[in-house]
């Protein structure tokens, strides 16, 4: 269950644990910095010769006196909600990666249905980041609410809505419904996650619309991808050789050979449609 929030400080530090934690720790830098810069400006000066202006001149240092006064308590306030933020950013993606490391050890059937939603969606975005994607979690209202992940490869954007659903298959009005948000924020592509499988009417609309649709395999493959490289009793695990999917147009990837530049002979993923599709890992 969320936490109730109880003041505008609360929501502050729910939005800036969304973020990644170096942000809430950017924020707080600069709050105080502009803040600190309020709170010491020296107040105007009154030129007794100037009467006309006498009004207008006590109404600004009076102003004046205000603002330096709220931004003097408020330049230490601030950025204590914002590192607290971004504390909580930090505490829940080291769980985040406890949890991946932990289900890519467990190779049980239903290690992805026996945890809770709120722990599905955070192992769903330790295994986008894993991938490369810069993670804002914006997180639904519930179990089946809107919008969870908000993924960024350079200057794209992605939308990810995870649903952990443990009988019924994922069908197509929830794959609709994630396209309408892509078009309606200008997203270049969306991903569908779910611990069990798709309908097939849902698979048929994802076709040609910039969506991807991973079920419980596909993910257990992403995870696979980046388990751990020796568990905890010190053995290798079992790990499938995963071809990664290209995260502009969805198609399998193959490895290639920089032939120039600064990166002249290092390994890289390129998009099996290039020159077509130009996406790399």
């Amino acid at each position: 269950m969320a936490r109730k929030k109880t003041s505008a400080f609360d929501d502050l530090v729910d939005v800036t644990a969304m973020l990644p934690w170096q942000a809430g720790i950017t924020l707080a830098v600069i709050a105080y910095l502009v803040l600190h810069y309020f709170a010491g400006r020296a107040p105007e000066s009154l030129n007794p010769a100037d009467l006309k202006a006498a009004g207008t001149t006590v109404a600004n240092g009076m102003a004046h006196g205000i603002t330096a006064m709220l931004a003097s308590v408020f330049q230490y306030v601030l950025p204590i909600f914002f590192l607290l933020g971004s504390w909580l950013s930090f505490s829940r993606r080291h769980r985040q990666r406890e949890l991946h490391d932990k289900v890519a050890r467990d190779p049980s059937a239903d290690a992805l249905e026996k945890m809770s939603w709120r722990e599905f969606e955070g192992l769903v975005a330790e295994s986008f980041r894993r991938e490369g994607y810069r993670i804002v979690e914006r997180g639904g209202n519930g179990p089946d609410g809107g919008v969870d992940l908000e993924l960024h490869m350079g200057s794209d954007k992605y939308l990810v809505q995870c649903k952990q659903w443990k009988v019924s298959k994922v069908g197509v009005s929830i794959v609709r419904e994630l396209y309408g948000v892509m078009t309606a924020e200008r997203a270049v592509g969306g991903f569908v996650v779910t611990s069990g499988a798709f309908t097939e009417d849902a698979k048929e609309f994802s076709l040609g619309r910039s969506i991807r649709l991973v079920d419980a395999r596909r993910l257990r493959a992403m995870i696979n991808a980046y388990a751990p490289l020796e568990t905890e009793t010190g053995e290798k695990p079992l790990v499938a050789e995963v071809v990664p999917s290209c995260p502009k147009c969805g198609s399998p990837m193959v490895q290639r050979t920089a032939k120039a530049g600064a990166n002249a002979g290092a390994k890289f993923w390129g998009c099996s449609k290039f020159p077509a599709c130009r996406g790399t890992r």
